[in-house]
């Protein structure tokens, strides 16, 4: 599970059909002639693209009255919609090139955090100004370490965004197989964790015994800005395959008692850094009792996105350290480095897999999820369930045998249990820098 990418690094979306990325993705704000119909748009959209061409974007005072401190300033605000506009045309260069402008001519300004704050502004007030902002934030991103002044741009377009974006602000909606296919179609391009296979793949996933919850923002209503995928069983779920399995008759929601998180996925790269993925669980969760009151416990199925970059960084002594029975006298030679171990563990998992094996790579998964940094867990995904409150409960041998599966994990993959009544002294735990974990993972230390 996870990645509200909060949660995993951003990978580029997806198109069921030609793997290109969908309109929403590049968005643009609509134009004054919207009502005059596509020819007019096309004509003006052609109009801005010569102008680009001639001159008007390209010196630093052209764009000062962008940063004025009327936000009703007629003139201002028509070379706001026409640089916006330009900027929605533009690709790659061009684009990278505005930005750079945009940014010398801010830290040009008199204190400039609060004029990038009334620059932004001005773009939000303009026709779906918010979703081009988060666009351009997501362009921001790409290109903070290239383009001067931009990281301090972005700090002041950050601060803006986690306002409009705060919690309170956003619905809450179960997506369901009769949701628009529109809506339905964006849960496959975004789907982070488990790429969704095909329709009948989707159907499954929204079906009448699933949940499937998103977080809309009321000015990008046809967008999930975050979404969760959930299963329900008699018991904590310890594979992904079989809980994908298409194949398997409906559950009978009656009899379920867990309720498995098996997928979080933020969808929008410019709201990185604002998490809403702790208040959508936890808003889950009391949906889900309210809805289904025998419901007993709440856990995940999560992927360990880090582990076999990190265990492959391992010294042969750091490996052994880990494994070895600490009543044996400790080896002396042929140990094996942890590059060595995650194609061991690559291997096993694929087939049977020896149970010492087996064993030896439960507890490299335990050390590594219990590891910090900077005082967070190292790995994406228990940073954030373990921020939530979530204990590490059990981890799991050859859960998921796709091929992104074995390449990050080894297979592995892990159930973080949210218990309701000790969330906060979990979060205290982890905030002393021991993570909470289960009795079954502490006998592996």
């Amino acid at each position: 599970m996870t990645a509200p990418e909060a949660l995993v690094p951003a990978r580029a979306a997806r198109s069921p059909d030609k793997g290109v990325p969908p309109k929403d993705l590049v968005v643009s704000p609509a134009s004054d002639t919207q009502a005059d119909g596509p020819e007019a748009e096309a004509g003006l959209m052609a109009r801005l693209g010569r102008l680009w061409e001639r001159e008007p974007f390209r010196n630093e005072a052209a764009l000062r009255p962008l940063f004025g401190p009327r936000l009703t300033d007629v003139a201002a605000n028509r070379l706001a919609h026409a640089w916006c506009q330009a900027y929605t045309a533009a690709e790659g260069k061009a684009r990278r090139a505005m930005l750079a402008l945009l940014a010398a001519a801010s830290a040009g300004q008199e204190q400039a955090e609060e004029a990038a704050a009334r620059l932004f502004r001005r773009f939000n007030n303009q026709p779906d100004g918010l979703r081009f902002l988060v666009g351009l934030r997501a362009d921001m991103l790409r290109w903070r370490k290239q383009v001067a002044g931009l990281p301090a741009l972005d700090k002041a377009l950050e601060g803006l965004l986690s306002a409009w974006f705060d919690v309170g602000l956003l619905d809450l909606r179960r997506l369901t197989w009769d949701s628009p296919a529109s809506l339905l179609e964006k849960l496959i391009v975004y789907e982070a964790v488990h790429e969704i296979q095909s329709w009948d793949d989707l159907k499954h996933r929204v079906a009448e015994d699933r949940r499937c919850y998103a977080f809309f923002h009321p000015q990008m209503p046809d967008t999930p800005l975050i979404f969760v995928e959930v299963a329900f069983s008699a018991q904590m779920t310890d594979n992904v395959q079989a809980l994908l399995d298409t194949g398997l008759p409906p559950q009978n929601l009656d009899k379920a008692r867990w309720a498995i998180f098996y997928s979080i996925s933020n969808t929008q790269p410019g709201l990185r850094g604002i998490s809403f993925g702790n208040f959508l669980l936890k808003r889950v969760i009391d949906q889900l009792l309210e809805e289904l009151p025998k419901l007993k416990s709440f856990a995940t199925l999560s992927p360990i996105p880090g582990f076999a970059e990190w265990l492959g960084k391992l010294s042969p002594e750091e490996v052994e350290a880990i494994v070895r029975d600490k009543s044996r006298e400790r080896a002396r030679r042929g140990v094996p480095d942890g590059g060595r171990w995650v194609s061991r563990l690559r291997k096993a998992a694929a087939g049977a897999g020896s149970e010492v094996v087996q064993r030896a790579g439960m507890k490299l998964a335990a050390a590594y999820l219990q590891s910090m940094k900077a005082g967070a867990p190292l790995d994406p995904v228990a940073r954030f369930h373990l921020g939530n409150g979530a204990r590490i409960e059990r981890i799991n041998w050859a859960a998921d045998r796709s091929s992104k599966g074995l390449a990050q994990s080894a297979g592995l993959m892990v159930n973080y249990l949210y218990e309701l009544d000790a969330l906060d002294d979990n979060l205290s735990r982890l905030n002393d820098g021991k993570p909470a974990v289960s009795r079954a993972i502490a006998r592996m230390g």
